[in-house]
């Protein structure tokens, strides 16, 4: 049985029933604008992040804006997207089996599809699968700048690899995927600086010994949205990545700017709308906003604009509320709260609740968009 939204179009911000998942529609269209204004004026490719927010509406905005395509994690991301008509995805990740490696060969019959490697293996049965099914795959070698996880080590293992793919009739190296991941959420603009300056080291000196060995690379492409401006300063990297830009939550609203103050280049777009079920005494109120509502892997979300109320102690169906009893909501009251990390927030729910004015007095429910790819594991 299909579940019910929780608003409707043309509805009130009043009548939405909580808990919801809340896009404030002129302040992400403000953040699309802000970082289509940097690429371009940096002359570089954005190619957003999907995993962020797992929606074909949402990527076909960002192309409107000049983005390339998307990237994304998974084989049913990117089929989502496809289907949803992102003509151009990079998988930016290892993807390991026949089955998987089928899917993902299929949807380059209709659309431009990259995907990532950092071992032999990765290579040969990438091009195995794009010879099953009569299509070429842009492959990305992966190395690992510094966040530990997958990727090639830099320099001549990554050569090998680009060497390998050359060889392949079905496969076309299309570049290094150099992304930085744990650098993205470090709180001072001096960690991040030294972090991105050692990734672009490597990366350069793979492009380096990639050219010495005649294999031109064409794109460098990763960052985020905590280090976008970085690697764009950098020289090296022409692709950007960034996904939590458009929506900005709790976690990267801790970065801080070189003056120290918050990190501001983006505002607060996606909320999760919280109703109060109950106050059982003056400095605690109970909302229906827990663990199966908003993501508490990043810290737990943050009430927007209620100065001296903190969330805390969440359950599957259960937030608490402390804090000044002055402050703290009534029974039936509503609030905004800002996840602590977008990406799973989004993935916990069907819908986004669009909503124009959020907060004016004539906030109304413009639109609903299915977070289609919310599941997409495999």
């Amino acid at each position: 049985m299909p579940l019910s939204p929780p608003a409707q179009p043309g509805q009130s911000f009043a009548e939405i029933e909580t808990p919801a998942l809340v896009l404030d529609l002129d302040a992400f269209e403000r953040n699309l604008v802000a970082m289509a204004a940097f690429t371009q004026a940096h002359g570089i490719r954005l190619r957003p992040h999907a995993k962020s927010h797992k929606s074909p509406e949402i990527a076909l905005r960002q192309i409107a804006h000049g983005a390339v395509g998307q990237c994304c994690q998974k084989v049913g991301e990117a089929e989502v997207l496809v289907a949803g008509g992102v003509g151009d995805v990079l998988v930016t990740n290892e993807i390991v089996g026949a089955a998987k490696l089928d899917r993902l060969a299929r949807l380059a019959r209709s659309a431009k599809i990259g995907l990532c490697v950092d071992h032999p293996d990765g290579v040969r049965e990438a091009a195995e699968a794009a010879a099953r099914n009569d299509v070429t795959l842009d492959v990305y070698v992966e190395i690992d700048v510094g966040g530990r996880r997958c990727g090639v080590a830099p320099g001549e293992g990554a050569v090998r690899l680009a060497e390998a793919i050359t060889r392949s009739n079905t496969l076309r190296f299309a570049g290094i995927h150099a992304y930085h991941g744990s650098a993205q959420h470090m709180r001072s603009i001096d960690e991040r600086r030294e972090a991105i300056e050692r990734a672009g080291l490597a990366a350069r000196n793979t492009v380096e010994r990639l050219k010495h060995h005649g294999l031109p690379c064409e794109i460098v492409t990763g960052a985020g949205t905590g280090t976008h401006e970085l690697e764009t300063q950098s020289g090296i990297w022409n692709e950007i990545q960034p996904g939590s830009y458009i929506f900005m939550d709790a976690d990267y609203a801790r970065n801080r700017q070189a003056d120290g103050t918050p990190f501001r280049s983006f505002e607060h777009a996606l909320f999760v709308l919280a109703g109060v079920m109950s106050k059982p005494v003056p400095d605690r109120a109970i909302v229906d906003a827990g663990h199966k509502s908003a993501a508490v892997d990043s810290g737990m979300p943050v009430p927007f604009r209620r100065e001296g109320v903190i969330y805390t102690k969440p359950s599957d169906e259960h937030g608490i509320l402390t804090g000044d009893p002055v402050a703290v909501p009534h029974r039936g009251d509503r609030l905004l709260l800002i996840p602590g990390h977008c990406d799973p927030t989004v993935n916990l729910h069907d819908w986004y609740v669009c909503v124009r004015g959020l907060h004016g007095p004539d906030a109304h429910v413009e639109a609903l968009w299915p977070v289609a790819a919310r599941g997409a594991l495999t």
